[in-house]
C-alpha cells in the first residue's frame, strides 16, 4: 500500500487547521459539555435498535399475514440503517462515549447487521477518513459493478445510464458485505494490515466466520424454524430488509462525497497531495440539509460530513452546533465550504454527478 503525504501549499492552510481546532474546542469549553454522546444519542440508540429488533421479535412470536411480515422487514431495514448511522458509526470512531467498553459494545452492533467490525474500521476509519476520495485508497469510491464513482476509474458503456440504475444497486450494499467481508479481510491479512493494527489474522477470520454463522442462524434460521413461513418467503423478507438498509446507507453516504463541488484529487508522482490534510477534507466532502431536523436525527450526522471528517472524535449529536463555526472559519481563510441547502438539492447534485461520471473519460485519458 502506497503512503500518501499531505503537504500544505502555504502557511495559511496550516493556520486554518490550528484556528479551526481552537474555535471548536472553545465552543465545548464555553458550554462545559463533553464532545462525546449525550442523552440524545442514548435515545437514538434505543429507538434505532428497537426499529430493528422489535419487528423481528413480533415476526417470530405472533401469527401474522405475509404482507404484514413483509412490512415489518422494511421497518427492520430502516432500523438497520439507523443503527449503522447513529450508533455503530459513532461507537467505532470512539465518539459514542468516553468509556472504551461502551464504544466497543455499541460498535459491536455491526455484528447484528451481519458485518465485521475490524473490516469496517480499516475501510472506513483508516482508509476513507485518511485518504478521502483518492482513487485506489478510498474503497468507498471504488467502481462497484455497474457503478462508476471515481473520475479516475475506467469508463464503460454500461456507466452511461448509471444515474438511473445506481440506486437499485445501492440497495445491495449490506448484502454484498456479507460475502465481501471474506475477501476484504483476506487482503488485509495478506498485506500485513491486520498485524499492523495488532490483530491476529487467523483469530479475526475465525471470529468473523462464527459471527456470520450466528447472524444467519438467528435472522434466517429462527424464522424458518419458528414461524409458518416457507424458506423462500423468509429469504424474500431477508433480501428486502437488506435492500432497504443498503439503499438508505449508500444514498445518504454518496450524497456527501459524490456531488458537485467535491474533488477527487490524485497524488503526484511522489505520492504527494499538495494541500494540508484538513483542507483536503474540505475539498472532498459536503454537508447537506443542515436544518432538516428529522434528517439530523435519523442519519447520525452523515449530512454533516465536513464536520465529521474534520472531527471524527466528536459525536454527531454536536455537529449541528459546530457546523456554523467550521463554515465561518473556512470562509475567513478563503476556503470553499460545500453546502447543499436541502435533501433534494443534494440528491439532485448526486444524480447529476453520476450522469457526468457515466460519460466523462478518466482524467488524463486521450
Amino acid at each position: 500500500m502506497k503512503t500518501i503525504i499531505f503537504e500544505r501549499e502555504n502557511d495559511q492552510e496550516h493556520q486554518f487547521s490550528a484556528v479551526l481546532r481552537k474555535n471548536v474546542n472553545a465552543y465545548f469549553k464555553e458550554k462545559g459539555i463533553s464532545i462525546k454522546g449525550n442523552l440524545t444519542l442514548a435515545m437514538q440508540t434505543v429507538v434505532m435498535l428497537s426499529l430493528y429488533i422489535v419487528p423481528f421479535v413480533l415476526i417470530i412470536l405472533l401469527p401474522m399475514n405475509g404482507w404484514i411480515a413483509l412490512i415489518l422487514t422494511v421497518i427492520m431495514g430502516v432500523g438497520i440503517a439507523g443503527t449503522g448511522m447513529c450508533v455503530m458509526h459513532d461507537a467505532v470512531h470512539g465518539s459514542f462515549s468516553n468509556k472504551t467498553w461502551l464504544n466497543k459494545l455499541f460498535g459491536g452492533t455491526l455484528y447484528l447487521l451481519g458485518s465485521n467490525v475490524f473490516n469496517w474500521r480499516m475501510q472506513h476509519n483508516i482508509f476513507h477518513h485518511a485518504y478521502t476520495n483518492i482513487e485506489g485508497l478510498d474503497e468507498d469510491i471504488d467502481s462497484k459493478g455497474p457503478i462508476r464513482l471515481s473520475r479516475n476509474a475506467p469508463l464503460k458503456k454500461f456507466h452511461h445510464y448509471q444515474y438511473i440504475h445506481a440506486f437499485f444497486f445501492y440497495g445491495l450494499l449490506t448484502l454484498s458485505k456479507l460475502v465481501k467481508d471474506f475477501s476484504q479481510l483476506a487482503i488485509y491479512n495478506r498485506t500485513g494490515i491486520t498485524r499492523k493494527y495488532h490483530v491476529n489474522p487467523t483469530r479475526e477470520y475465525l471470529k468473523m466466520v462464527v459471527y456470520k454463522i450466528l447472524y444467519l442462524f438467528v435472522i434466517i434460521g429462527l424464522p424458518v424454524m419458528l414461524t409458518p413461513f416457507k424458506w423462500w418467503q423468509v429469504a424474500i423478507g431477508f433480501g428486502l430488509m437488506h435492500w432497504v438498509a443498503g439503499f438508505i446507507l449508500s444514498t445518504i453516504f454518496q450524497m456527501a462525497h459524490v456531488v458537485e463541488g467535491t474533488e477527487q484529487p490524485m497524488p503526484d508522482a511522489k505520492n504527494i497531495i499538495h494541500h494540508d490534510w484538513a483542507v483536503h477534507e474540505l475539498r472532498t466532502t459536503s454537508d447537506f440539509a443542515r436544518n432538516n431536523l428529522f434528517l439530523n436525527w435519523y442519519v447520525g450526522g452523515l449530512n454533516f460530513q465536513i464536520e465529521h471528517h474534520l472531527f471524527p472524535n466528536i459525536s454527531h449529536v454536536h455537529y449541528h452546533k459546530i457546523s456554523p463555526i467550521v463554515e465561518k472559519t473556512a470562509r475567513e481563510f478563503g476556503l470553499d465550504y460545500n453546502l447543499k441547502p436541502s435533501f433534494l438539492k443534494a440528491l439532485g447534485s448526486h444524480v447529476r454527478t453520476l450522469k457526468m461520471l457515466g460519460v466523462t473519460p478518466p482524467v488524463g485519458a486521450a
